[in-house]
């Protein structure tokens, strides 16, 4: 709401600028609005068009999850050894780019850079962004609720939960992560837009770190983040596909190119990207 309510702001002062192109930043400032929201619609929507290798995924993403989360209490105890050694800075990072305000003023300050400079392929960048952070945030504030699961800092084991609250129910909310799902969507979005792999790879790490941190602090147990982060990379993807619709202008071919499969096996089990 908060970005919406600045983004009408700006409008109700553009004016000045003249009127064809009042006409014209109204009309894409609309058209983008709306891609906004039909874009969450149809990420919700895609289980109802979901095939075999979709449903696949998705038994790999909760087994896999399931498997993390059996050793969550040995990794939480294992990660305390080391947290004195990282850096105040990456910590101050990790705790605040992935709060809604920060994420939603990031997002939001890419898209009215398009808008203003009509640059297609930069609004259409914060389209992806903003959808995907409101497809994603309300779907973890909703799970949090539903399944009440007990975070590290409560005291309390991996396995502990307090389910089926109306109201958030602080400490018993760590699944899954708000702070990695939305850092990794922005991450995976805008890594979308190079050639480069090892550009690619270098967004997603600055990405992972507020998952990451969450973790360190004992906000979250590490199978929250590594869920979290797997479901934005389907949330992004399939409101990217949506969007090819209702743009001209496409990221590069190659980032088109890139898939991401869940793998299992008897000594293997993992996410693989290949570009």
């Amino acid at each position: 709401m908060r970005i919406l309510k600045y983004l009408f702001v700006l409008m109700m002062a553009y004016p000045m600028f003249g009127q064809e192109k009042e006409t014209n930043l109204w009309n894409d400032f609309t058209y983008d609005i709306g891609n906004i929201f039909g874009g969450v619609g149809y990420a919700y929507s895609r289980p109802f068009h979901w095939q075999g290798n979709d449903w696949a995924n998705l038994g790999y993403l909760a087994g896999g999850t399931l498997i993390l989360a059996t050793v969550d209490d040995e990794v939480n105890h294992w990660k305390n050894g080391f947290r004195e050694d990282i850096p105040d800075l990456v910590i101050d990072y990790g705790n605040e780019y992935g709060s809604p305000e920060n994420n939603y003023m990031f997002t939001g300050g890419v898209y009215l850079a398009g808008l203003f400079t009509k640059n297609e392929k930069l609004r259409r960048t914060g389209v992806l962004l903003i959808s995907s952070a409101t497809a994603g945030g309300f779907l973890q504030q909703v799970s949090k609720r539903i399944i009440g699961r007990a975070r590290p800092k409560s005291g309390e084991s991996s396995d502990t939960f307090d389910p089926f609250h109306l109201n958030r129910v602080y400490n018993y909310d760590s699944f899954p992560s708000g702070h990695a799902m939305l850092a990794f969507s922005n991450a995976y979005a805008i890594a979308k837009q190079f050639h480069n792999p090892w550009v690619k790879a270098g967004i997603y790490t600055v990405g992972l770190i507020p998952g990451f941190v969450r973790v360190m602090d004992d906000f979250h147990w590490f199978s929250d983040v590594a869920f979290s982060t797997v479901l934005s990379i389907f949330i992004v993807e399939s409101i990217d596909r949506y969007l090819d619709s209702k743009y001209d202008e496409k990221y590069n071919s190659n980032a088109k190119q890139v898939s991401w499969n869940l793998s299992f096996g008897p000594n293997t089990m993992g996410v693989s990207l290949r570009f």
